[in-house]
């Protein structure tokens, strides 16, 4: 016959203060208990304090209640202890262990973050037969990021049912695996243009070449689906045929970086990641900016030059779609990372592939297409917020005393 163990769940509430973890243990020292869970979670200096004690034999519950009472008491916090029983081994047990094992991570980002979003989001989870067991900050300005542990969810199933929730309440969710799953990833590859940068450089070399309707023009067939990628880039290319060499100095130095670039590239930088710019971009103006930055690989296209001046010509293969996933996947080689430990950021079709092979695909401010494709989105115009997929805070960050930009 199977005896069932006793459980006791202790919860204190009220004022933080220094010590009330180390003098509640020092209490509990004292008795035959075995520490089966914990959550500790402080709002604005208001303390939230659970601890869940199993024990084989009868505990001594006036000593244990008298010792925690006189402890709140004394900090000024209210004590509630509550007992029940468990079998070792029962449903209860391996259910709770099934759910640690099937942990998923749910990220919810706002600008603002307004309570109906958290409703809907909730309001799904629950409805998909999963349970919301810890929500933390990972950030309060300019974005507002929040994280739900989630157990007993499907990951697919779940994924779609937020990201509908999140596309009508205009919020950002991703829905990622739990477990060291996310810490795991080591290689960061991202697009140029409107992903790290801000701008697109090769309508800033066409209004110099003064081309820039004949480029659009090009550019927005592109777009209908009327031209491939390589064949239109070699078209807006052939336009810029005179443009003097010069000018890709120019361009290099105007060139905006999106906002939080150097703030996620300084942090996962410290913490060992590699970077990479996979981009339909040209390379004369992309490698000086990498070399800033202390990204370590780069590919991208190469603009023909003679005497000077630019010949309207590309050398070599054309970096497009399936040239962008194939960079992937030559980095993570060298690199020595798994493609399931890697990330891939952009935002437009020719990054599609490369979002697919990676391990974690995020579509940023992207077309509809890659944000349907991609594991997650960011709809927030600041890079770092790629961070907190990676469940880093911003208060992490900040205690890392990194450049912000």
């Amino acid at each position: 016959m199977t005896t069932l163990r006793t459980t006791l769940l202790i919860t204190l509430t009220g004022r933080d203060r220094p010590g009330v973890t180390s003098r509640l243990f020092g209490i509990l020292a004292g008795y035959p208990l075995t520490v089966m869970d914990i959550e500790q979670v402080v709002i604005r200096g208001r303390l939230v304090l659970g601890v869940l004690l199993g024990c084989d034999a009868p505990p001594d519950l006036t000593g244990i209640h008298a010792g925690v009472s006189a402890l709140a008491a004394d900090l000024g916090l209210e004590a509630e202890i509550t007992a029940g029983s468990d079998r070792p081994g029962s449903s209860s047990s391996t259910s709770a262990e099934s759910a640690r094992r099937g942990r998923l991570h749910v990220t919810v980002l706002g600008s603002p973050l307004a309570p109906a979003a958290i409703t809907a989001i909730a309001g799904r989870i629950a409805a998909s037969g999963a349970n919301i067991d810890r929500i933390g900050r990972l950030a309060q300005r300019p974005v507002t990021c929040i994280e739900m542990d989630v157990s007993g969810g499907n990951p697919a199933g779940l994924r779609a049912d937020l990201a509908r929730a999140a596309a009508e309440q205009g919020v950002d969710v991703a829905v990622q695996r739990g477990g060291l799953h996310r810490r795991a990833m080591r290689l960061i590859v991202m697009d140029m243009d409107s992903t790290l940068i801000q701008d697109e450089v090769i309508d800033l070399l066409a209004a110099r070449a003064g081309c820039a309707p004949e480029v659009a023009k090009v550019t927005e067939s592109a777009m209908r689906g009327e031209q491939d990628f390589a064949s239109s880039l070699r078209e807006r290319v052939a336009l810029l045929a005179g443009l003097e060499a010069g000018v890709l100095d120019e361009v290099r130095g105007e060139l905006r970086l999106t906002a939080g670039a150097r703030t996620l590239i300084g942090t996962l930088g410290g913490l060992g990641y590699k970077f990479g710019i996979v981009s339909g971009g040209f390379v004369q103006v992309i490698e000086p900016l990498a070399a800033e930055l202390g990204i370590g690989y780069v590919a991208a296209n190469v603009l023909e030059i003679v005497a000077g001046k630019l010949t309207g010509r590309l050398l070599g293969p054309v970096i497009d779609r399936a040239g962008k996933a194939d960079a992937l996947r030559r980095f993570a080689a060298d690199a020595g990372v798994p493609l399931s430990q890697t990330v891939a950021i952009g935002d437009g079709a020719n990054d599609l592939d490369m979002i697919a092979a990676a391990g974690l695909g995020v579509a940023f401010n992207a077309k509809p297409v890659v944000r349907d494709a991609a594991d997650t989105s960011l709809s927030v115009p600041y890079l770092d917020a790629v961070l907190y997929l990676l469940g880093i805070s911003s208060e992490e960050v900040a205690a890392a005393d990194l450049p912000s930009s």
